[in-house]
């Protein structure tokens, strides 16, 4: 009865979602009328701050283009691909991927959400050649698996509490850094990670839906990319007679050497610095990996271009994104949004506003990091307002336990809005006809079932 439920979610989105780019054109035009009447800002204020805010994630932008293409190049690897085919001799059944899936996303997903362009392309070899597959249903697993993050050792909001002189501080509304063991390290965040990682294999497993559809079912041109090895089609490119140029272009120690270079820095970045993995060395890591994996640089060169061959999406995608980002932060719009929200709730009841503020500004600000800039400071400040008078160590455990539930909020509506599954596609679309509709209504059951669980915990759960 769940899975027909499912099935039947799934067949409404794919009648009434648009493609991911008409989600971000009505997000923007929804934005912005919002906040030309609620807020003071003019019509041609809001369009300013729409304009200004289209550049903001650019770097962000060619991160996510260059973690897709590096760690996509990886995974086409001759090594990887002799792992995948062992790992295929324990998981034979459609019905084991999905929960394997699911598992291993979350897992790599709480040491960097960078990571599960690694489970996207695990997942997809792994429908090469297990047949039986419903191919977008186990993207949703793979999309879903990613909501555990923010639990996890990269969680933007408890590492920004963490730091020195961030803008919290510098503006007075944290007297001070508040330690990670008392956000990450707390009851609260542990059993929401234990939580999640029990139920979510399990759930996505017995919503998995009876009918296959096969990667093969899908494809275009997929035919295409296995007419050659990479090695094949580096040897073509030779001339006849073998001259200087092919001896550089397939030669093994100057690809080497800068390899050796590479992980030298590697070595030092983590000795220096502890356990640091941001998205910067994630990429040079999955770089330098390549760049061994693949030995020379014409095979480093073509694996490169075969994972370049769809990521469009990111390309054109994000800069819309960015500008409904700077809809909300130039126009006061985020802001006062938060600050209702938050105003409106009790010493008992603050965590649930907290909660849906990050759910809902989650849709125009889909990062958690630019989304607490925006509107962490008038939580704060509610939450304080709230507790006047109490001890320090409890305002303390109440400024965590807001901040987390803004992140828990922010994390699931992820399930609802594509912008994410822009990382997703690329590598698990490549070569075959799928689309954001094709895959979201399987997400809509999990989020109303964590929607809940999570409220009932951010509420009831000591810090």
């Amino acid at each position: 009865m769940i899975t027909e439920l499912g099935e039947k979610l799934t067949e409404q989105f794919k009648k009434y979602m648009p493609d991911a780019f008409v989600f971000a054109l009505g997000l923007t035009v929804l934005t912005g009328l919002a906040a030309w009447i609620w807020t003071d800002a003019t019509l041609l204020d809001t369009i300013q701050g729409w304009y200004e805010g289209f550049w903001l994630l650019l770097e962000f932008g060619m991160q996510m283009t260059l973690i897709l293409v590096t760690g996509y190049s990886i995974a086409i690897s001759p090594l990887a691909d002799r792992f995948i085919n062992q790992l295929t001799g324990f998981i034979r059944k459609p019905q084991h991927v999905y929960p394997f899936i699911v598992l291993t996303g979350m897992l790599l997903s709480m040491v960097s959400w960078g990571w599960m362009v690694i489970t996207a392309v695990l997942a997809r070899q792994l429908a090469l050649r297990i047949k039986g597959i419903n191919y977008p249903y186990l993207i949703a697993c793979v999309y879903f698996s990613g909501i555990i993050w923010v639990g996890g050792l990269s969680s933007s909001i408890p590492l920004l509490l963490n730091t020195d002189g961030n803008y919290l501080i510098e503006t007075g509304i944290l007297a001070g850094t508040i330690p990670t063991t008392y956000s990450l390290g707390s009851i609260l965040n542990i059993f929401m990670i234990v939580f999640t990682l029990v139920t979510g294999p399990l759930l996505l497993k017995w919503l998995a839906p009876s009918q296959a559809v096969d990667l093969e079912d899908l494809a275009t041109d997929l035919h295409q990319q296995k007419a050659k090895t990479i090695r094949e089609e580096a040897a073509s490119m030779n001339q006849t007679h073998k001259q200087l140029s092919d001896r550089l272009n397939n030669s093994s120690w100057l690809q080497y050497l800068v390899a050796l270079m590479g992980l030298v820095y590697i070595i030092r970045h983590f000795i220096t610095r502890g356990f640091d993995v941001n998205l910067n060395i994630m990429i040079f890591i999955f770089i330098i990996m390549g760049l061994v994996l693949h030995r020379t640089p014409m095979r480093y060169g073509i694996a490169m271009k075969r994972s370049s061959m769809n990521i469009s999406g990111i390309l054109f995608q994000f800069p819309f994104y960015a500008g409904i980002m700077g809809i909300m932060l130039n126009t006061g719009l985020g802001e006062k949004l938060a600050l209702t929200m938050a105003s409106a709730g009790t010493i008992h009841t603050y965590p649930i506003f907290a909660f849906l503020s990050g759910a809902v500004v989650n849709f125009a600000i889909p990062s958690a990091g630019g989304e607490f800039a925006v509107i962490g400071p008038s939580i704060i400040h509610a939450v304080k307002t709230i507790g006047m008078g109490l001890p320090d160590p409890e305002m303390t455990q109440m400024v965590v336990r807001a901040s987390l539930s803004v992140a828990y909020g922010e994390t699931l509506t992820n399930t609802l809005q594509p912008f994410y599954l822009l990382i997703i596609l690329p590598v698990m679309g490549l070569g075959i006809r799928i689309q954001a509709r094709d895959v979201m209504g399987y997400l809509i059951l999990p989020f109303i079932f964590y929607f809940i669980f999570d409220l009932l915990m951010v509420l009831f759960l000591p810090i």
